[in-house]
């Protein structure tokens, strides 16, 4: 059976399970808490303006939603922060937001969610057991690095694995958190696109009873915390923004004229794109999926090597739900590099104001990574692929920041500009991948264009991971997503279960 039920299956590790968190005083969030951080007692969040939101304290858990603020405050935002990208700056009508992810604890990434949700249901059904077991973390970067955080708070051990060549920051951050460099750090071969490689390195860890592999990208829990918790607060943003375009507040019930007519997001392990499941559901908006044009899986059956750091490719994630998918868009690493230079240039910045970009909006790209460029570009794609207009929001996330790819410049300034970055560099990418920006390598999807990316994922999952036909198939019904979204409650009875044995 693919998702696991929510029914303790080893009493005796549940014991020592709950006897570590009593002793470290560790207490675990709901997802309704963290997908509504006003539901968390006032008495949970009385520490928070003396503990920093990057400190390896548990206390933190109840910081991984979407509505911390960038400033170290004493309090969460009620909706969670974000841009609104105008047309000056998009050459689209629809306004485009961009929800903020470094505002996440402890790793300045969402992924710190998706580990905890991979984690939690293990621990309180005694699946895992953190006195002796090491949590295994497969990632292209942040979500390794969020189960290194988790585990570390959690009282137990992680390890990352992840390819060699990601970003030195990535590496830089994994040597400061994990309990031994050598044992707990493994660099598998290649870069963004060498996934495979990763799950090989997983399966001979797991021949060892020791370890235990928490495969983003084939959680269930993953989709079901970004359903649950992402799904939510992204539709907060859209009352939010709805209210502000329409002249009136959340509170009147009233979100005006303005629709949500898609949420955006790189596929990666896609566990992000089940928000998208949740706010089709709720609001009837498209689920777009995007990939790296120089690795076009979905688009093309293609393979390659690409630099949108964190979104992974060259096969389709067990948790996506593709036959609920709507467009597929394909963007090249040459626009997310190019951009990526640009904007953190005073020569860029300056383009962005000849073009009448508020400067609010311009220093918010600072919070833009590469594949938050990546994703903000397949919603203006997907904005002039759909004919969208001025009524019609998109919505879509940064999955991480500019701060974790500074030693990527150098790099870049020699591997694609010979060594000499300027000012014709920087109009050139801002004209020709943000304002020329177009339809191209976009496809909108029929039925045949679902099956065939569905069924491109039985490579992977049956023949090579050796997950059964009938749980590969079962995916493609609605009912089988519908189980999964409704399994919510009953994790967070576990987890209000598992506090209270534990002594809160």
């Amino acid at each position: 059976m693919l998702v696991e039920n929510i029914e303790v299956v080893d009493g005796a590790t549940l014991g020592k399970t709950v006897k570590r968190f009593t002793e470290r005083h560790i207490q675990l969030p709901t997802f309704a808490q963290l997908a509504n951080p006003a539901s968390i007692p006032p008495q949970n969040l009385s520490f928070l303006a003396q503990l920093s939101k990057n400190t390896p304290d548990a206390r933190n858990l109840w910081r991984v939603h979407w509505h911390n603020q960038l400033s170290e405050a004493d309090s969460f935002a009620s909706v969670p922060e974000h841009v609104v990208i105008p047309p000056a700056m998009s050459g689209v009508e629809s306004p485009i937001a961009v929800v903020f992810g470094n505002r996440f604890p402890m790793i300045g990434a969402h992924k710190v969610l998706a580990a905890y949700a991979c984690l939690v249901p293990r621990l309180v059904t005694g699946r895992f057991d953190p006195t002796r077991q090491r949590a295994i973390w497969p990632s292209t970067g942040n979500y390794a690095r969020g189960g290194v955080a988790i585990s570390r708070i959690m009282g137990c051990r992680g390890v990352a694995v992840l390819p060699e060549n990601m970003s030195r920051e990535r590496f830089a951050w994994l040597e400061h958190w994990v309990e031994n460099q050598a044992e707990d750090i493994i660099r598998t071969p290649g870069s963004e696109s060498n996934v495979k490689e990763i799950y090989d390195k997983c399966a001979e860890l797991s021949e060892s009873e020791e370890n235990l592999i928490f495969n983003q990208f084939s959680e269930f829990p993953n989709h079901l915390a970004h359903y649950e918790v992402t799904g939510r607060s992204l539709e907060r943003v859209y009352r939010c923004v709805a209210g502000e375009a329409a002249g009136v507040t959340e509170e009147s019930g009233s979100v005006g004229a303005l629709r949500l007519a898609a949420f955006v997001s790189a596929s990666g392990s896609a566990g992000t794109l089940g928000a998208g499941d949740y706010l089709k559901e709720h609001h009837g908006s498209k689920i777009v999926a995007v990939e790296a044009l120089e690795c076009p899986t979905m688009l093309y059956n293609g393979f390659g090597e690409h630099n949108i750091q964190g979104i992974g490719d060259k096969h389709i994630p067990l948790i996506h739900n593709v036959m609920n998918t709507d467009v597929v868009v394909g963007i090249s690493d040459a626009a997310t590099d190019g951009l990526f230079m640009a904007c953190g240039t005073e020569a860029g910045k300056t383009r962005l104001r000849s073009l009448g970009v508020p400067e609010a909006v311009i220093s918010s790209l600072r919070h833009f990574g590469f594949s938050s460029w990546c994703n903000l570009l397949a919603a203006i794609k997907t904005a002039k692929q759909l004919k969208l207009g001025a009524d019609d929001l998109l919505i879509t996330v940064a999955t991480d920041g500019s701060e974790l790819y500074e030693s990527e410049r150098p790099r870049l300034t020699q591997a694609r500009y010979g060594g000499r970055y300027g000012d014709a560099d920087t109009q050139q990418a801002i004209d020709q991948h943000l304002l020329g920006a177009t339809t191209e390598h976009t496809q909108v999807l029929d039925e045949v264009g679902r099956e065939r990316i569905f069924n491109l994922g039985y490579f992977t999952w049956v023949e090579q991971q050796g997950v059964s036909v009938e749980d590969f198939v079962a995916r493609k019904q609605p009912d089988f997503w519908q189980e999964l979204h409704a399994m919510s409650p009953a994790l967070d009875e576990a987890i209000v279960e598992f506090n209270a044995r534990a002594g809160f």
